[in-house]
């Protein structure tokens, strides 16, 4: 409860959009691979980015 008010932090929203831009590529892996190919470029880009934070 007390964490409700809690900003995220730049990690945690770029964790977000990781996970989301993974589920989107699953979806797409069964109907269009070139989407799906370039909705993982997307997430391999933002995960360097979190590495690259620590």
């Amino acid at each position: 409860m007390f964490g409700l008010f809690k900003k995220k932090s730049e990690k945690e929203k770029l964790q977000q959009k990781y996970n989301k831009l993974m589920s989107e590529a699953h979806q797409l892996s069964t109907t269009n691979r070139k989407l799906s190919d370039g909705k993982i470029f997307e997430a391999e880009e933002l995960m360097k980015r979190i590495v690259a934070m620590d």
